[in-house]
């Protein structure tokens, strides 16, 4: 049975794991050991070659099919594509995803369109843009979606070295997830819809956006790499960094939140 946690905020924050620093070779054993550590839904990246500059596709659907059969968790494929297709969705929904996250600026004028024909097709769907898109573009599709999600900047042409997240955290993406929470709030959603800080969350930052309302983080590279690369399955070090980061949220969350999912 599927873990139903996808746009249930409660008390705990919740581990979006994402697959980007995974050793794709063994990610059948990757996955298992996300989930015994303590994760709570699979996050997944879908290119389609052009977007942000990336020349080549990345996390097809033959990815989704392989990690579908290995885990009960949900799945959420965040599309970075322009002009994804109703028959896209389809197909996602078919090969076993369970949350389609759709970009705002790349979506066009039927984002709403799309965002209920996902839920149509019995998915949970979500809404998402990098840092730099104004906030109030989230604001007509809160009473649609199940999740927003807010990604700080990457600068994806300079080389990552060592455990460090690619991306970069400023201030503003405090500022702009503590506003999407005043938005949740105010049209009634707050203990409907989760938001999420995608990239550049570790233990130093985290209690930061656990207190302006992160009800989600996304997380690959604390969870999937250390100063000497990237984890294998097998050697503990995947669940351990998972319970680490479960056991910290949840300190966060008692401090924070209600149980409702509201802030304290």
């Amino acid at each position: 049975m599927e873990q139903k946690r996808i746009g249930t905020p409660g008390r705990q924050v919740k581990i979006a794991a994402g697959l980007f620093w995974a050793d794709y070779g063994y990610l059948a054993d990757t996955v298992q050991e996300l989930e015994e550590g303590g994760a709570d839904w699979i996050h997944m990246e879908m290119r389609d070659g052009r977007y942000m500059q990336f020349n080549v596709p990345r996390g097809g659907i033959d990815i989704l099919t392989g990690v579908r059969s290995h885990t009960t968790m949900e799945i959420e494929v965040q599309l970075q594509m322009h002009h994804p297709t109703l028959d896209l969705y389809k197909q996602l929904a078919d090969a076993g995803a369970d949350l389609i996250t759709i970009p705002i600026e790349h979506a066009g004028e039927t984002l709403i369109q799309h965002v209920t024909y996902v839920k149509e097709l019995g998915l949970k769907a979500g809404v998402w843009g990098w840092q730099g898109m104004p906030t109030l573009f989230f604001d007509q599709c809160i009473p649609f979606v199940d999740i927003i999600e807010y990604e700080c900047r990457y600068p994806f042409w300079a080389p990552v070295k060592g455990g460090r997240s690619p991306h970069i955290m400023d201030d503003i993406v405090v500022d702009c997830v503590e506003e999407l929470a005043g938005m949740l709030k105010k049209r009634g959603r707050e203990t409907e819809v989760d938001l999420m800080e995608d990239g550049g969350l570790n233990a130093s930052n985290l209690e930061t956006f656990v207190k302006r309302g992160m009800s989600v983080g996304e997380f690959s590279s604390p969870l999937l790499k250390g100063p000497e690369g990237v984890f294998k399955p097998g050697q503990g070090k995947i669940k351990a960094a998972t319970g680490e980061l479960k056991k910290l949220l949840t300190e966060l969350s008692e401090k924070y939140r209600n149980e409702d999912g509201s802030l304290k």
